[in-house]
């Protein structure tokens, strides 16, 4: 197989990865684990791991002037932006969840010139709004509640809470990928979120049971640390060597579809028409917000 193919292939995966962890993250909050608890064990796992893997790569020097940027990060990508994720899991649904995960391009367009002073055509503009009103018509029409889903607006909420943070966390980064390695920038996140998220998760975190726990949960546990935190980052990093990042990015339109899939399948969710109509305006607004204008003929 060609190492295009198996790019595509490691990013299909990570894609599918982030699908599926929609309906076993949920089924875990918060009768085995609370989503702050949650988080802490994700971050104290992915930074164990990460300092572990780094041991194999040679170490880099990181300037002074970049560490206000790498807390940033942290505190974006990995604290506000997996909290707001986790806790709207626990009050939404899976494919809620997935759904309005997609708005993390058109936001990304929004803050981008906003800090980085991108231009915004009228046809982003519009892909925008549509964008944002998909994602309101979850929160403002959809159900209140359902028997694993306590407050399915608040929910939602969380859930763009969670993509306007992951998009600043891009917006942060993007000045620190060409300056040093993945391991080194994954190793130096999870670690300052780790500390960040102590406070914040260490009483969920003890309530767990630990010791009482089944295989069945453990498992879970395992796939939600090493497959959604840790592989997830390695697949992207591969596949990233030979595709661009925009067709990386691309993939994050998989996972509701896959999550639906997944979620349905397990019958943890299910499709309603409030439900299909956000979804098509919301991929809409992306399409339109992330589509290249055609250059004009000379």
């Amino acid at each position: 197989m060609n190492p295009r193919a198996l790019a595509l292939l490691a990013a299909t995966a990570a894609s599918a990865i982030y699908g599926i962890n929609h309906t076993i993250a949920k089924g875990l909050m918060p009768e085995v684990i609370g989503p702050y608890g949650f988080i802490l064990l994700r971050v104290s796992g992915a930074a164990l791991l990460f300092w572990i893997i780094g041991i194999f790569y040679p170490s880099e020097k990181i300037d002074r002037k970049d560490w206000f940027r790498i807390i940033a990060c942290a505190f974006f990508g990995m604290v506000l932006n997996m909290n707001m994720f986790f806790k709207g899991l626990e009050l939404s649904t899976p494919i809620n969840s997935s759904v309005v995960i997609t708005l993390s391009p058109v936001l990304l367009l929004a803050l981008s010139a906003i800090f980085l002073k991108e231009r915004i055509t009228w046809m982003k503009s519009v892909g925008i709004g549509l964008g944002l009103a998909g994602a309101l018509a979850l929160i403002l029409f959809g159900i209140k509640t359902q028997p694993n889903a306590p407050n399915i607006p608040l929910g939602n909420t969380l859930f763009i809470i969670n993509a306007a943070s992951y998009s600043f966390y891009l917006v942060f980064v993007k000045a620190l990928v060409s300056k040093y390695s993945s391991i080194t920038l994954m190793k130096m996140f999870f670690l300052f979120s780790l500390l960040m998220n102590l406070p914040i998760g260490i009483g969920q975190f003890t309530d767990v049971n630990w010791l009482g726990l089944g295989i069945h949960e453990i498992w879970q546990l395992a796939f939600v640390v090493i497959g959604t935190t840790v592989l997830t980052y390695l697949f992207n990093i591969y596949a990233l060597k030979q595709l661009s990042p925009s067709t990386i990015g691309a993939f994050i339109y998989l996972q509701p579809v896959l999550a639906a899939t997944f979620a349905i399948l397990a019958g943890a969710d299910k499709l309603t028409p409030l439900r299909i109509i956000a979804a098509v305006l919301i991929f809409t607004g992306v399409f339109l917000s992330t589509r290249k204008a055609r250059p004009k003929a000379s």
